[in-house]
């Protein structure tokens, strides 16, 4: 696996580079609540690529970070979900996704499942659910998300400081201006009936 690449597909505050760099080199995302050990490489990625997701965002449970829901993807919704590629080594993969399921990072994962059946489930929690959507540029294209599916997902309100995490990096990814994240953001399962495209789009600025 040492050298191996593929693109990571962010859809949820990792669309941010900024907060993307706490899981790979270490430390405490803006705004966040607690740092990260980082990855054993902790390089940045080597390229980035804005890409559309087949399926719907949405946001449930509790951050302990952000103290709000955080964001799912759901692959068998209909609609499409702007997301960021990431270029990075399966081995950094394998430690963003640790960090994501609160495991200590430094065990390679066995990706044949997720490659071969598009799908691999590694635990029954949040960001345990490896989805493998298709490849980009002739390499695996893969995301972390929950086994469950939209409706039957706990949704709750996202957090503002999280929220602007998604903000910028579809700036930083899709070039979109703040009006139309917030409109896209606010009309997402979860934060449906909680937030406002108009009061999203004074907040994130």
């Amino acid at each position: 696996m040492t050298g191996q690449l593929l693109w990571y597909a962010a859809y949820g505050s990792n669309l941010h580079l900024a907060r993307l760099t706490a899981y790979l080199a270490g430390g405490r995302p803006p705004g966040g609540a607690r740092a990260h050990p980082g990855c054993r490489d902790p390089r940045p990625p080597r390229a980035t690529r804005p890409i559309q997701l087949p399926g719907q965002l949405y946001f449930a449970l509790e951050s302990t970070l952000w103290t709000g829901g955080m964001a799912f993807y759901d692959p068998l919704d209909p609609g499409l979900t702007p997301a960021r590629a990431y270029l990075l080594t399966a081995e950094q993969f394998a430690d963003l996704a640790a960090q994501e399921m609160h495991r200590a990072p430094g065990t390679d994962l066995d990706l044949r499942p997720v490659l071969s059946h598009g799908r691999a489930t590694l635990g029954p929690g949040r960001y345990e659910t490896l989805v493998h959507p298709g490849d980009l540029e002739g390499l695996p294209l893969l995301t972390l998300t929950a086994p469950w599916r939209t409706a039957d997902a706990p949704l709750a309100r996202p957090a503002l400081g999280y929220l602007h995490h998604l903000a910028a990096g579809l700036h930083e990814s899709h070039a979109w201006p703040t009006p139309r994240s917030a409109a896209y953001l606010s009309t997402r399962p979860g934060a449906a009936g909680h937030w406002t495209a108009v009061e999203l789009t004074e907040l994130l600025g």
